[in-house]
């Protein structure tokens, strides 16, 4: 029998996070979903009890952020599952977790304000804060009070490293008229002030379309290095939709493949002449994906490539003169990732580079411009984000060395050898924020069977990490959820190796076919985190399919991230090719296991999920019995110019075959079976004309659709307000229901 079929992995086991789980225990498992071992198929809950505004899962606690002394942590939380999050402390040393504001009080349960949005401390007692985009200081004794209040859209806090001046970015209206507001001003402001209007504009153009996108600290506190993005030469459009009974109008900064991006541009600003000197680039329309003073302030490098991501290139400047060298470059034809990150080594001996040079994505250390870059660490596994402990010579990681659905945290010495795992034993996902000494990581951590906690973990001692909040309410613990696992096939077109996440009822019978949902797929799909993608709030209706006998896959297509370059590239000007192909071996390998029905098989995804979900139905009849597209990216043309990563510049030279072969727009007239399309009529990523396109071009072929058309709605249509969700989600679960049958 195929070891997938193996039903050893007892996820039911980690419903509550087991820090002690010794490491023996963690690697016995199997990655194959439980089955059989409850009486009742899954949750009993509806989608409007599973989807309520006191959620069911908990509030995700947010925006962690460490005092410079690394003894207290600021989070943002609701314990009660609400979404408006207050802020509170934890202490490392003491244990004892604290609440420090109360403004959720005055907010009707009903509400949807997701609350306080960023805060930092101060000093050790006083902290700054931003609620609806406002900033607000607490004082020692718990007083709140505005401040600022001439300046709106306020983000991005940070404190100098010498801990007396605080910074932060304002947003300014397009036009009098705009709703939409840009983060364009840098401001600095005294950090013991205790007036209103104490900050100074230090970077900023009165063209709200030239802004501020992003900033760091030089080192001495005596300078800012900031990202500048203009958006000038970009196109305006028009997005006219009717809601409240009325003609509105969505106008939108957005560019089309092969129109004019925005251009960024790295600066420094000295604060005691507010003067500024920019850093020029061989081609100012090139993307930057980083910047970074030296710990020094005589150096600045930026992290750059060209608009289609084949060549990576970093440059280092002298921050004083501003002159150029090129430090590393590297071409490859094939690329379609920006995964690259860059840092200064400790002791600002040269660069640590995360790049896929050797086909995986490792760390490498170059001393100097045009040297050999030396790997760190290696291996058929990558490394998704790091961070430089300069102290001690160490680099932190998250990486999927463990197992390719992973994201454990790791380091390892500047000069390379063993790298030690730094989270516990626990399968699951980490994302960190790590103490300015590197004392404690507080770890933003879920698995399959354990919605968001916060975790503050000792790197020396990571069995004995403390558990910070509780987040799902007593209800949760009283369901019975899908029993969760990974499966791993290969591609029935090429052989390459592919792995997928299955959902299987809680009761699931070997003896059974049952019916199965594909999806919501997407790249980056497959992760050991509660809900499959945080993107979407797609982890109830999950619940809800499954407890009703569907079978729920996700698979990690060609394009995501964690499975090394070649996996990757197999992605290069393919939207509704090897991704579908990549979907249909999940398919073709379940059926064949004996799990599933192959004819009551759906497909659904959103944006490029979407136009998955219709290139599948077009061009693979019979596969899926049903399919919904919501929001779905139906023509290529109208892609975000970042498309031209995957499918090249509009002008190439097998355009415009290219993208019309890879635009449902262009291949609708293969669809057979029955599709329903979601799409919200504000969308400004994926507009709601090209649905309407779609949908003429359907009725000229006397082809069956439905369409569900959602007022006001913005692109992430199962995210605006529970009502929506609620809506949206019943006519999904009627749709599936009617042309699946589960239960038969």
């Amino acid at each position: 029998m195929n070891m997938n079929r193996i039903l050893a992995r007892a996820f039911a086991a980690l419903v509550l996070f087991v820090a002690t789980a010794p490491a023996a225990q963690a690697q016995a498992q199997s990655h194959a979903p439980a089955r059989g071992t409850a009486d009742v198929p899954g949750t009993n809950l509806s989608i409007d009890e599973l989807y309520q505004y006191r959620s069911l899962v908990g509030t995700t606690p947010e925006g962690y952020s460490w005092s410079a002394d690394g003894r207290q942590l600021l989070f943002l939380w609701n314990e009660e599952g609400y979404s408006f999050r207050d802020i509170w402390s934890y202490s490392p040393q003491s244990g004892e977790r604290t609440r420090l504001t109360f403004l959720a009080r005055n907010v009707a349960p009903e509400s949807e304000r997701r609350g306080i949005s960023e805060a930092l401390f101060l000093d050790s007692e006083r902290i700054a804060f931003v609620v609806d985009g406002k900033l607000h200081l607490r004082e020692a004794d718990g007083t709140v009070t505005p401040i600022e209040t001439d300046k709106s859209a306020i983000r991005r806090l940070t404190l100098s490293p010498n801990g007396r001046t605080l910074a932060f970015v304002s947003g300014q209206p397009v036009d009098s008229r705009s709703r939409v507001t840009l983060g364009g001003l840098l401001w600095t402001r005294d950090a013991a002030a205790r007036g209103d209007t104490a900050a100074r504009r230090v970077v900023g153009a009165d063209d709200p379309k030239i802004h501020v996108s992003d900033y760091e600290w030089a080192q001495d506190s005596r300078a800012i290095a900031f990202e500048q993005s203009d958006d000038r030469a970009m196109p305006e459009r028009d997005i006219h939709y009717y809601a409240n009974g009325e003609l509105q109008n969505n106008r939108v900064i957005r560019a089309f493949p092969g129109d004019e991006t925005t251009q960024a541009r790295i600066g420094i600003v000295d604060l005691a002449s507010l003067r500024t000197r920019f850093f020029e680039r061989p081609d100012a329309k090139h993307h930057i994906w980083g910047f970074g003073l030296s710990r020094d302030g005589r150096r600045l490098f930026i992290n750059s490539s060209d608009l289609e991501v084949k060549e990576h290139s970093i440059y280092v400047f002298d921050a004083a003169t501003g002159a150029r060298e090129t430090f590393y470059q590297e071409r490859d034809p094939r690329h379609i990732r920006p995964d690259w990150r860059v840092e200064w080594a400790p002791g600002d001996r040269g660069l640590i580079i995360l790049t896929d040079r050797d086909g995986w994505l490792q760390l490498y250390h170059q001393e100097r411009a045009g040297s050999v870059p030396r790997q760190i660490t290696r291996g058929e596994w990558e490394i998704e984000s790091f961070a430089v402990d300069n102290a001690n010579d160490q680099i932190y990681f998250v990486a999927n060395e463990s197992y390719i659905p992973e994201r454990q945290l790791y380091r390892v010495a500047l000069t390379g050898g063993p790298i030690q795992r730094v989270s516990p034993d626990t399968p699951g996902t980490h994302v960190p924020t790590y103490s300015p000494d590197f004392r404690h990581i507080a770890s933003f951590f879920t698995n399959d069977t354990t919605p968001p906690e916060l975790f503050v973990i000792d790197p020396a001692r990571p069995r004995d990490a403390r558990q910070v909040t509780r987040s799902p309410q007593p209800e949760f613990h009283q369901q019975t959820w899908a029993s969760i696992g990974y499966v791993e096939f290969p591609s029935h077109v090429d052989g390459t190796p592919l792995i997928g996440r299955l959902s299987l009822p809680a009761n699931y019978d070997p003896n059974k076919r049952y019916p199965l949902i594909v999806g919501s797929i997407y790249s980056d799909a497959v992760r050991n985190q509660w809900g499959g993608r945080r993107a979407h709030p797609t982890w109830g209706i999950d619940q809800y399919f499954v407890a009703q006998g569907y079978i729920v896959l996700n698979v990690n297509i060609r394009g995501s991230w964690g499975q090394g370059r070649a996996h990757t590239q197999g992605q290069l000007h393919s939207y509704g090719e090897t991704d579908i192909n990549d979907l249909e071996s999940g398919v073709r390998y379940l059926v064949a296991e004996g799990y599933v029905d192959p004819e009551r098989v759906g497909i659904w995804g959103s944006s490029y999920g979407g136009l998955m979900t219709i290139m599948s139905l077009a061009r693979k009849p019979g596969v899926y019995a049903a399919g919904i597209a919501g929001a779905p990216a139906t023509n290529v043309w109208h892609a975000y110019p970042s498309q031209m990563w995957i499918m090249g510049p509009p002008d190439g030279p097998d355009m415009p075959g290219r993208y019309e072969a890879q635009s449902p727009l262009y291949q609708v007239q293969g669809v057979r079976d029955p599709l329903m399309i979601i799409h919200g009529t504000r969308d400004p990523v994926v507009l709601y004309s090209d649905t309407v396109a779609l949908t003429e071009r359907m009725i000229a072929n006397n082809q069956m659709f439905e369409l569900v058309s959602l007022p006001g709605a913005n692109h992430a249509w199962a995210s605006d307000n529970l009502p929506q969700t609620r809506f949206a989600f019943k006519k999904m679960v009627e749709f599936f229901d009617r042309h699946l049958r589960p239960g038969e």
